[in-house]
């Protein structure tokens, strides 16, 4: 009688010790999840809010505008597992899984004091597969809207004389806004199985950004700057050397914010 009473006291404690080690009141703090939010940009067709803050956006671009001295060309060659961020293509290129290098070139203005956008930034860069124009505005003093970018690209590669001579169409557009998500529009192809999204409301809006485009392209000449870059980037970059990079500046260069993406969508 006496070793049953142990058993049974030996039973009920454990009992009670797998009841208590599974209660969800004893669970440690680090066992809940944090909620994870996710935002889905709808990039094909923005909703009528979204239109309108994207051509509020586009008109606030100076047309003809006025630069400080200081200004920034920068070239290099980045192995594409190591492209930098303002490099990377849109929805519209395509990535290539060999170990090709990128061959980028990028031109920096400020902007005088009186304007809305502290700085321009214009970046072309060509690899195996794809060529990619990006223009982005910094503003100044962000509030709601921090940054505008916009994005054209070529899945047949040429040479950059022939692209920049063709004032190739935006095809991507991004507004980088301070405290909420991006708005984005791009051109959208048809998907397997389903046709194109019927964009034809959005055109003005893609004829203002080329417009844009164009015009920053003619006014810190990267038709003549990025195809004598390149040149000199073939000329020197050693080919056992996956990332070479090197810049001309005036000696009065003030250092700017760090060049920042386009995001995926």
């Amino acid at each position: 009688m006496v070793i049953v009473g142990v058993l049974t006291c030996i039973a009920a404690g454990q009992t009670q010790s797998s009841q208590t080690q599974s209660s969800p009141q004893n669970a440690t703090p680090h066992a809940a999840q944090p909620p994870v939010k996710v935002n889905v940009l709808n990039v094909c067709t923005p909703s009528p809010e979204e239109q309108r803050e994207i051509s509020s956006a586009l008109a606030k671009v100076p047309k003809q505008p006025l630069f400080s001295t200081d200004f920034e060309v920068d070239r290099g060659r980045s192995s594409l597992e190591e492209n930098p961020r303002f490099l990377q293509p849109g929805g519209n290129a395509q990535l290539t899984s060999d170990s090709g290098v990128a061959d980028w070139v990028r031109i920096r203005r400020e902007f005088s004091v009186q304007a809305l956008f502290s700085t321009v930034q214009y970046s072309f860069s060509r690899d195996p597969s794809n060529m990619v124009e990006t223009l982005v505005f910094r503003v100044r003093d962000p509030k709601e809207l921090m940054q505008l970018s916009i994005e054209d690209s070529a899945s047949s590669v040429t040479t950059a004389e022939a692209m920049l001579g063709m004032n190739t169409p935006a095809s991507r557009i991004k507004l980088e806004r301070f405290g909420k998500s991006s708005v984005v529009l791009a051109r959208c192809q048809a998907a397997e199985g389903k046709p194109a999204p019927d964009q034809a409301a959005y055109e003005p809006l893609f004829q203002n950004a080329s417009g844009i485009l164009a015009n920053y392209r003619r006014i810190l000449a990267a038709s003549h700057l990025v195809p004598d870059e390149l040149t000199r980037i073939s000329a020197t970059a050693p080919s056992n050397v996956k990332r070479s990079k090197t810049g001309t500046k005036p000696a009065s260069h003030k250092h700017g914010p760090e060049p920042q993406s386009l995001n995926n969508q």
